[in-house]
């Protein structure tokens, strides 16, 4: 019997092993199914975010000083893509022709898009856009606005490389290439052709570096009523494309600047040569023979933090009074033509009364040198005025003041006065020029009889909303002139030329506290010299269709004449007329075509001058896309880049492999030269304000320093900055989310969950083993008990 029960207890206990291990087993055979469906989810999460982040870098990654945006994957950030810039500006007489060669570098592990916002001259004609792969270079091709978009959009869907360069303002241009792969040099060639300028026996060009930031006024909100109830809400964006013309700007006081530039002048005058100058940057200059110099930069590269300039004179007695150029291009002559008339001033007449409204920006952008060098220019216009002539001052920043409340005579004690406060003025807060505007046009009473109403507007104009600028200047000047002083390292010279040109004044620039003495100087020889007006240009013998400018603007002292012109025939015969009015004396000019010199470019100056036509005179056209339309037939037929036409390029073979997804960033810009980081897009506490006080000693409201409307950057994206090795910069410039992403600190749930799992198979296993082996030697325990009769 105890045998049998021996038997039983054995196997109950051999019954009790069994479930045991099969609860082991199963449990083993759940925990190793779980572990084995989450890797499978891992891993295949990871196939699908590895390119994602491909493309991404933690702050320990980089090896190096770069510049750092957050990126949507919290932890992560986007390395900036990295540019250099070559230009080659060849001069020939009258006519320049410029070669931008811009690299684009992506030092990043992934495939990139990068976009950067560049300035051109206002009076560019764009007209080429070539991309460079390897040894192969790919032609752009001018297309309609959107067309060009869609086909960069789906070249960059497609993985093929591609080149889409856009116009924003005449003077603004983005250049966005997609598909750069990891470490690679991607190099976009533009080409545009611009005409000298020239005023009082000096010729100068301008090749602009940097984009400035803009101030770009709130969206206007218009509410239309119903029978007495609220209406629909219709907001009005003063500020066209208001995303293109934004860039990402490095503070200096955080960053070495960046985007280096290498520049070089072929300069061939067509006539001998006396002074050859660049006004702001160290040059050598090499002389070959006395028509010829090479001007190229000191060091080799400079960074774009302002603009280049070069000025040049003729030698004694060799300044050329006339020119006229030709280009025989599709069966058609393109006729440029340039005269000076002679100044010839009645000394025995007494001045013109003048009333003078003058204007002066003390906004943000206006701090360090620029606003020096306007109250220096300002004092002196003040102290010229005669006893006889009334004045007015007029400064703005995100506020306005009136000085003077209407014009005053300009008597020692009136202009004592307006010098001290002009002196006392600093730089502050952002800039509304439109208040400042309408109260010189429209408030400063009627003109006196016999007297010249003058505005002078003395700015940067770093502003983004120049259409209404431009409106209010068309609509209410009456019989006033605008004249426009640009002041500072890199100005708005599109808003200055277009606004002097519809206000009938002149646009004067002054870049240093040197200039100030000699361009103002100019300005008052204009503003005391009557215009030459009633400009008008004829041919004889030949039919010509298109002259432009149309309508001629008038001229002051030193200016020429300057105009194009398509003929029909590619043999014209015939004469060019031009006449005019100084005073009351007639002046008269003939040209004879067959002695034109042969040139090159001339149709596309003629086409860029005639699509400005275009856009000066929209205001008067209620057809819009009528006008869009007549803007792209002329610049399709001469390959230009405008408003509604762009340049694209892309490559045939697709490079970005399907399944490698493509990051994007703009690149960052220098802050101009000389501008206040600070007053720009306020203190990185976001506590910095300023009072201006009125000329009673009140102080004005506060108002927070802004550029834009956007928003400053979120406490935790710079917390998320904050080990970025340029981290105030990027927290500056990074836009702020609208959720709160939180930090990569803790590990991811699904790798806790395998954890734990892992964890529990382990714990079972030791547990089946240990209940196992503890039956084993209990068993052993009693049999060796009964072998020894215990």
């Amino acid at each position: 019997m105890f045998l049998e029960d021996e038997f039983a207890i054995g196997r109950m206990r051999m019954r009790r092993i069994s479930i045991s291990f099969l609860v082991a087993a199963t449990a083993f055979v759940a925990c190793l199914a779980a572990m084995l469906g989450l890797a499978s989810a891992a891993r295949a999460e990871a196939q699908q975010t590895s390119g994602q982040l491909a493309a991404l870098v933690r702050p320990n990654d980089v090896n190096s000083g770069s510049l750092l945006f957050p990126s949507k994957e919290p932890g992560f950030f986007v390395e900036a893509p990295r540019l250099k810039t070559d230009v080659t500006i060849d001069v020939s007489g009258p006519i320049a022709r410029v070669k931008v060669t811009q690299r684009f570098q992506n030092p990043s592990q992934g495939w990139v898009e990068g976009t950067y916002v560049f300035p051109l001259p206002d009076n560019s004609a764009v007209d080429a856009l070539k991309m460079q792969i390897g040894e192969r270079f790919i032609e752009g091709q001018i297309k309609p606005r959107q067309e060009a978009r869609e086909i960069y959009e789906q070249a960059k869907a497609e993985g093929k490389k591609t080149a889409l360069l856009e116009q924003q303002r005449p003077n603004i241009f983005t250049n966005q290439v997609a598909n750069i792969g990891p470490g690679e040099e991607i190099v976009v060639q533009i080409e545009y052709q611009q005409a000298v300028r020239q005023s009082g026996g000096e010729f100068s060009l301008r090749f602009p570096m940097v984009v400035a930031p803009r101030y770009n006024p709130a969206p206007i909100v218009q509410t239309v009523e119903f029978n007495n109830g609220a209406g629909f809400a219709t907001p009005s964006d003063p500020v066209e494309n208001r995303e293109k013309i934004e860039a990402p700007v490095l503070d200096p006081r955080e960053n070495a600047k960046i985007s280096p530039v290498s520049l070089t002048v072929n300069l061939k005058a067509g006539f001998p040569l006396g002074d050859v100058t660049s006004s702001f940057h160290a040059v050598d200059i090499g002389q070959d023979g006395d028509q010829a110099r090479t001007i190229s930069l000191k060091g080799d590269a400079v960074p774009a933090d302002k603009d280049f300039e070069l000025t040049w004179k003729a030698s004694p007695g060799k300044m050329p009074s006339a020119g006229l150029f030709r280009e025989v291009k599709d069966g058609k002559t393109y006729l440029l033509a340039f005269v000076t008339p002679p100044t010839a001033l009645d000394a025995a007449a007494p001045p013109a009364k003048r009333e003078v409204v003058f204007v002066i920006d003390n906004s943000g952008s206006m701090s360090g040198p620029s606003i020096e060098q306007a109250r220096q220019s300002l004092a002196l216009a003040i102290s010229r005025l005669n006893p006889d002539d009334r004045f007015n001052v007029i400064r703005f920043d995100d506020t306005m003041t009136d000085y003077f409340k209407g014009l005053v005579s300009a008597t020692p004690d009136n202009r004592e006065r307006a010098i001290a406060y002009v002196r006392g003025l600093t730089a502050d807060g952002g800039t509304e020029m439109l208040p400042a505007l309408e109260d010189a046009l429209r408030n400063q009473g009627p003109v006196a009889s016999g007297a010249l109403r003058q505005v002078v507007f003395l700015t940067d104009g770093a502003i983004g909303n120049e259409q209404q600028l431009f409106q209010e200047i068309t609509a209410n000047r009456g019989d006033a002139r605008v004249f426009t002083v640009g002041i500072g390292s890199a100005p708005n010279t599109y808003f200055m030329t277009k606004a002097a040109e519809i206000g009938r004044g002149t646009f004067t620039q002054i870049g240093s506290a040197d200039q100030v003495a000699s361009r103002m100087g100019e300005l008052f020889a204009k503003l005391q010299n009557p215009a030459m007006t009633d400009i008008a240009a004829t041919f004889e013998g030949v039919e010509a269709e298109d002259i432009t400018p149309n309508p001629m603007p008038d001229l002051y002292s030193g200016e020429p004449v300057v105009l194009t012109a398509e003929l029909q025939q590619d043999k014209p015969a015939g004469k060019l007329q031009i006449v005019g009015k100084t005073g009351d004396q007639p002046w008269r000019v003939e040209m004879d075509i067959a002695h034109a010199a042969d040139g090159n470019g001339i149709s596309k100056l003629w086409a860029r001058r005639k699509i400005d036509d275009f856009e000066a005179r929209a205001y008067q056209r209620q057809d819009p896309a009528g006008l869009d339309k007549d803007i792209e037939a002329v610049a399709l037929a001469h390959h230009l880049v405008s408003r509604v036409t762009s340049l694209v390029a892309v490559d045939v073979t697709p490079s970005r492999p399907v399944n490698e997804p493509l990051g994007s960033a703009k690149l960052p810009i220098n802050l101009p030269e000389g501008w206040d980081f600070g007053k720009i897009f306020g203190e990185t506490d976001g506590a910095t304000r300023r009072a201006a006080a009125d000329p009673a000693g009140n102080a004005a409201p506060e108002q927070a320093v802004a550029v834009t409307q956007e928003p400053a950057a979120s406490p935790e994206i710079a917390n998320m900055m904050a080990a970025v090795p340029t981290a105030k910069a990027a927290t500056l410039i990074a836009q702020k989310s609208s959720t709160v992403n939180l930090p990569q600190t803790a590990t991811r749930a699904d790798e806790q969950i395998m954890r734990g799992l892992t964890m529990l198979l382990l714990a079972l296993t030791a547990a089946s083993g240990l209940a196992i082996w503890r039956r084993r030697i209990k068993g052993l325990v009693k049999a060796g008990a009964k072998r020894d009769g215990l």
